[in-house]
């Protein structure tokens, strides 16, 4: 069986869709291709697509996405199919640009994972994503017919990272750049790692395919790692150990070597985080963030992404942030994901009200972006979307809600002299699953699935407030801020924020799933307890000690409906999502499945709390 996480994470950006035969056919009557070998500075060249519209009548901006998932169709008579709202682009008349970056498919050169930024470049050889973007507009602009001079560049998940260097290029010619769920920290937040936790499942079935070197341009891609069997929960506890993972995988795939003798923030990962570089971006380049708050993949990026530019940049920058899952603005309508409804077509609005008014109005001078405020959030729950002058909104307090005894959670701290706890055993050999049911790959739907199975586990704690009797908004960042203490010298924690629905809760008579009291998750997020107070410089735990760990989750845009309650619940394994922690301070890259132990972990009420951002 192909490995089929890494066909899933490949596909949605390939941008190849089946149109409706009309307007594919409209598409080859009214566009040519051309296949083009584009030089950059150091003589490599990068293989670019090239649609360009027969339309004389008037010139045409150029609109780029550079990709290691390939331009493919290969071939001038094969027309590549646009799907949802890029169609539009077509009929606006823009010049549509792919491209192969540096060594991967038919581009000449070597492959770097996410290559480090150049700040200071001297020489013809100082090469990074930024320049071969720049090189590629100094191209077009000067040697493809009837462009306007207005180049723009956009890109969902890897491409969104190559979105963030394009805007780094500083061509004057680039005007709009909209990085979408953009790859940004691969330590602290996105795809592989979440706060120095490695995220296994899609780090193994990810690169065991994607990772393999490519000898010689080609426009064949690589397969993936043959799962032996369609439990993955079973296929990663049997295989065990990182370092076993590693020998399945083999000597030949670069990243992966690196990412497992790089087990802390040093300055390998920091040169491959997009934020360290942002304050380069031009103040004409306006900027476009996009992410999705149920984005398995890169909600850090697109959150973090926005908050660093605003932070060092002084251009023009705009925030988006939808119901999504990765990339669920450009394919599907963003109407649910899972179980759970939105009670509107969200991507549709999203194009048709942003992403399309933002491209038109800075390549062609087209309409107005007035409607475009700096932040457009969509939040579930209540099901709308809210427009702020910043994000987090000014009139977002942070405000504690307390883990209590008896599994209760509430806005006003316990008065108890004594100091209560609960506690729990985290067992390496039966982690708690990070969702129900039996599935070969990753679901992209654990981002909100029903949290009840995990409610009937010993080795998780829950705790719940009573029946709100008003609506309760967050809009921001969570802060899990716990008292604990923990048996061995290292552990993970698990911290999820639930919605738990009504009891006769249901969407229509025709819900396929049972919504009676589901469990919403929210946000879930895991620190690896050793990075408790440093990134850079782990510490172990003192067995038994009573220990702060606090940390933030991702961004959340929710309502809390009137009749529904809140949930907290607390773990420490959430597998095969992440590797599992040995829950000892030993090297966890390269340990043996004997390092392995159990841990009683336990969790200190009222003094453990969660930080909510509660908007007013």
């Amino acid at each position: 069986m192909k490995k089929i996480l890494f066909v899933l994470l490949l596909l949605p950006f390939l941008g190849i869709a089946q149109n409706t035969d009309s307007s594919f056919a409209w598409f080859k009557k009214n566009y040519i291709k051309k296949e083009i070998m584009i030089p950059m500075r150091d003589d490599v060249k990068l293989f670019t697509a090239v649609y360009i519209p027969k339309d004389q009548s008037e010139k045409h901006p150029i609109l780029i996405t550079r990709t290691p998932y390939s331009c493919a169709p290969y071939g001038e008579n094969i027309y590549r199919g646009y799907n949802n709202h890029y169609n539009e682009y077509l009929k606006e008349g823009y010049i549509m640009v792919v491209q192969d970056v540096r060594g991967r498919w038919m581009s000449e050169g070597t492959f770097v994972d996410v290559r480090p930024y150049i700040e200071n470049k001297k020489t013809k050889n100082d090469i990074d994503e930024a320049s071969d973007t720049y090189d590629t507009i100094d191209w077009l602009i000067k040697n493809i017919e009837n462009n306007n001079g207005n180049v723009g560049v956009f890109g969902i998940s890897y491409p969104g990272f190559y979105s963030t260097e394009a805007a780094l290029s500083n061509h004057p010619a680039l005007k709009a750049v909209s990085p979408q769920a953009p790859v940004t920290d691969w330590f602290q937040g996105d795809d592989f790692h979440h706060n120095g936790a490695f995220m296994l499942m899609d780090g193994f079935s990810f690169y065991s395919g994607f990772g393999k070197p490519r000898p010689y341009p080609t426009t064949i891609g690589p397969k993936g790692f043959d799962m032996p069997t369609k439990d993955n929960y079973a296929f990663f506890l049997r295989t065990g150990a990182l370092q076993n993972f590693s020998k399945l995988m083999g000597d030949s795939i670069l990243f992966w070597t690196n990412m497992m003798n790089h087990s802390n923030n040093d300055d390998w990962w920091k040169a491959r985080n997009a934020r360290n570089y942002v304050q380069h971006i031009l103040p004409t380049t306006n900027t476009l963030v996009v992410g999705g708050t149920f984005d398995a993949e890169d909600a850090f990026g697109a959150q973090n992404l926005y908050k660093a530019i605003e932070a060092k940049a002084k251009n023009n920058n705009k925030l988006v942030l939808g119901p999504w899952f990765h990339g669920g603005w450009a394919r599907g309508d963003g109407s649910f994901l899972g179980n759970v409804q939105f009670g509107s077509k969200t991507a549709e609005w999203y194009a048709q009200n942003i992403e399309i008014p933002f491209f038109n109005y800075y390549l062609k001078g087209k309409g107005s972006v007035d409607n475009i405020a700096e932040a457009n959030i969509f939040f579930s729950g209540e099901n709308k979307w809210h427009q702020f002058q910043q994000w987090p909104p000014a009139n977002a307090t942070a405000t504690p809600i307390y883990l209590q005894s008896h599994g209760k959670l509430s806005f006003n701290q316990e008065i108890n002299k004594t100091v209560s706890s609960d506690q729990y055993v985290s067992d390496p050999s039966k982690p708690v699953p990070y969702t129900d049911g039996v599935h070969v790959g990753r679901t992209r739907e654990y981002m909100d699935d029903d949290q009840r199975f995990a409610s009937q586990r010993t080795d998780v704690l829950t705790y719940q407030t009573d029946i709100l009797d008003k609506d309760v908004t967050l809009a921001g960042t969570l802060v899990a801020d716990l008292m604990v203490s923990i048996s061995t010298n290292d552990a993970d924690f698990i911290v999820k924020l639930i919605d738990v629905f009504p009891d006769d809760f249901k969407y229509s008579d025709n819900d396929k799933y049972v919504m009676n009291n589901y469990q919403m998750l929210v946000r879930g997020e895991v620190m690896r307890g050793r990075f408790r107070n440093s990134f850079e410089k782990p510490e172990a735990f003192t067995p038994n000690k009573p220990t702060e760990v606090k940390y933030t989750l991702p961004d959340v845009a929710h309502t809390f409906l009137k009749g529904h309650r809140i949930m907290v619940q607390i773990q420490s394994t959430w597998f095969p999502l992440v590797d599992r922690n040995p829950q000892q301070f030993v090297d966890i890259y390269h340990c043996k499945d004997s390092d392995f132990i159990k841990s009683t972990i336990k969790v200190y009420h009222n003094q453990s709390k969660i930080i909510l951002p509660v908007l007013k």
